[in-house]
C-alpha cells in the first residue's frame, strides 16, 4: 500500500468538505490519510481558552500518523503548535496562523487581514508572539451560510452562496492598508480564488503551508 504524503487530524464533524477543503481527498495530488479525532467538535476546539482544549487525542493522532507531514483541520489549534511539534519527529502544521512567522517579516500589524470562522473566539493567545496582528482579525457574521453550516454541522453546503458571502465580508472590511489575506479557517481555501479576484491581495492558507512543506502534495487547482 502506498504511504500517504500527508496525514490530516480532522475534527469530529460531518458537514461537507468540498474540493479545496483541507479535509477533502480531492484537494490533493497525492494520497492522504484523514484521521477523525473523536469528540473533538467545533464547539470544543473553537474556544477563546485554547489552553483548556483536551490535546491528548491530537497527541495520539500525531504519534500514530502514517505520513511524515501532519496537519490539522482547525486553525484554532495554533496555540498547541510548539507542544505538538516537540513530541514527534514528523513535520507538523497546526494552522495557517503559523505562517505569521514568515509574514511578519514582510507585513506590519494591520496590513494582514486574518479571516476566521469566529472572531470572538480567536484571541491573541492563538497568535502567540504575533499577538499584535490580532487587530487584523475579521470573523464570519453569525448569519452567513458557511458559519451556520459549520456551527450546526449541517449535511449540505451551498458553495456559490458561500463564495458570494465571503467576498462580501472581505470587501466590507478591506482597506487600502491591507496587503495580504490570511485564511485561518481550513474550510475557506475552496474560495481562495474568488477572494483573490475580488481584492487583488495575495492569500495564504493551510494549503499554502502544506505545499511549501512538501511540494506536489496539493492539487495545482488549490495550491
Amino acid at each position: 500500500m502506498t504511504e500517504p504524503a500527508l496525514t490530516i487530524l480532522q475534527l469530529d464533524t460531518r458537514f461537507p468538505r468540498i474540493a479545496g477543503d483541507v479535509g477533502c481527498p480531492q484537494t490533493y495530488a497525492q494520497p492522504v490519510e484523514i484521521t477523525r479525532i473523536a469528540r473533538a467538535t467545533v464547539q470544543t476546539i473553537v474556544s477563546n481558552r485554547p489552553d483548556l482544549v483536551e490535546i491528548a487525542p491530537f497527541e495520539r493522532g500525531l504519534t500514530d500518523a502514517k505520513a511524515d507531514l501532519v496537519a490539522t483541520s482547525c486553525g484554532f489549534l495554533s496555540y498547541w503548535q510548539e507542544h505538538l511539534a516537540a513530541i514527534s519527529h514528523k513535520q507538523f502544521i497546526s494552522s495557517s496562523l503559523t505562517a505569521l512567522d514568515s509574514l511578519c517579516t514582510q507585513f506590519k500589524p494591520g496590513e494582514i487581514m486574518i479571516l476566521t470562522f469566529d472572531q470572538q473566539s480567536l484571541t491573541p493567545q492563538h497568535l502567540g508572539r504575533h499577538h499584535a496582528y490580532a487587530a487584523g482579525i475579521v470573523g464570519l457574521p453569525k448569519d452567513t451560510h458557511l458559519r451556520q453550516v459549520i456551527e450546526q454541522n449541517r449535511d449540505t453546503l451551498d458553495a456559490d452562496q458561500t463564495a458570494q458571502e465571503l467576498v462580501g465580508v472581505v470587501n466590507a472590511n478591506c482597506t487600502p492598508r491591507h496587503k495580504h489575506l490570511l485564511l485561518e479557517c481550513t474550510n475557506l481555501p475552496p474560495y481562495k480564488r474568488a477572494l483573490q479576484a475580488a481584492t487583488g491581495l495575495p492569500v495564504t492558507d493551510i494549503l499554502t503551508l502544506i505545499e511549501t512543506a512538501k511540494p506536489g502534495t496539493v492539487s495545482r487547482t488549490y495550491a
